[in-house]
């Protein structure tokens, strides 16, 4: 990684770390109004509206076979993942779905070491089990029972970062040519159409415009989470997969579990002073991550 690169990517790692971190509170506060399959279908129709104008500006950039590789990223990386996580947190709570999206930096290092040919020095790959690692702990002493009796909801985000894994590869491989902002827009204007098709007329969403009290708080907490979360956040995050390793851009997600915790205490979900200790060893991962 440049230099000047590597300056760029730490701040952004920063920001996504606070961003996503707080995605989970703002999925949780969603789900006290709307379905699992509501907020992820509104994650992505707001995300959609907001980049609609983006996307038209810049339709003659894609060409031929890129819209099949755009359509690809788009599904893994934006279309399926909010459903996933969405569901999963109708049985979790916040601080454990934040943890087990750390899994997202090892798929990425497996996928890509298996199908993309990426290079990864051995201090990266020693940095991918340092911070799960430190995961795993942060899982453990948050209450491993609580995992194993929900692990039916823990599943699905597991599978959201198999989906964040595949799609990272997929950019880094395929969409060099495309600049970050291009990329995102279009993954949503892809998704658009068919997701609001299915919240419009396969779900509840219509008739609770009309009758719920709450709707109007409940759009805020999505709208907060596809503006910020969703569309900022992951142009932000196509630009680190360019600037950097997709190693490198998925160690993000060793840093979430960190804001999602915080968030969990405010939310009175509880802290333990040995938190301390693997939020440390996570960082340490990151840093061996990012090395050049």
């Amino acid at each position: 990684m440049p230099r000047r690169s590597s300056s760029y990517s730490w701040p952004i790692l920063l920001f996504l770390m606070l961003v996503w971190g707080s995605s989970f509170i703002l999925m949780k506060r969603g789900l006290e109004v709307f379905s699992s399959e509501e907020v992820g279908a509104l994650r992505i129709v707001i995300t959609f509206l907001a980049l609609f104008p983006v996307a038209v500006r810049r339709i003659s950039q894609v060409k031929g076979k890129m819209w099949l590789i755009l359509a690809a990223a788009a599904v893994m990386g934006s279309g399926l993942p909010p459903f996933l996580f969405a569901k999963a947190q109708t049985g979790i709570d916040s601080q454990l779905a934040g943890i087990l999206n750390s899994l997202t930096p090892l798929f990425t290092m497996l996928i890509g070491l298996s199908f993309f040919h990426i290079k990864a020095k051995w201090f990266n790959i020693l940095g991918v089990f340092i911070g799960l690692g430190g995961a795993i702990g942060l899982l453990h002493i948050s209450g491993d029972k609580e995992f194993s009796f929900n692990f039916r909801y823990a599943i699905y985000i597991i599978l959201a970062t198999l989906c964040y894994a595949v799609n990272v590869n997929i950019i880094k491989a395929y969409l060099k040519e495309l600049e970050a902002i291009t990329i995102t827009a279009f993954s949503f204007f892809i998704l658009g159409l068919p997701v609001s098709v299915f919240l419009f007329f396969f779900t509840d969403f219509p008739g609770q415009l009309i009758h719920d009290p709450r709707i109007w708080e409940g759009l805020g907490y999505m709208a907060i989470l596809a503006l910020a979360g969703t569309a900022l956040a992951l142009i932000l995050f196509n630009r680190l997969i360019k600037i950097s390793t997709p190693l490198a851009a998925s160690s993000v997600t060793y840093l979430i579990p960190i804001v999602a915790i915080l968030w969990g205490v405010i939310d009175g979900e509880g802290f333990r002073a040995s938190y301390i200790f693997w939020i440390l060893l996570i960082l340490g991962g990151v840093v061996l991550v990012n090395r050049k």
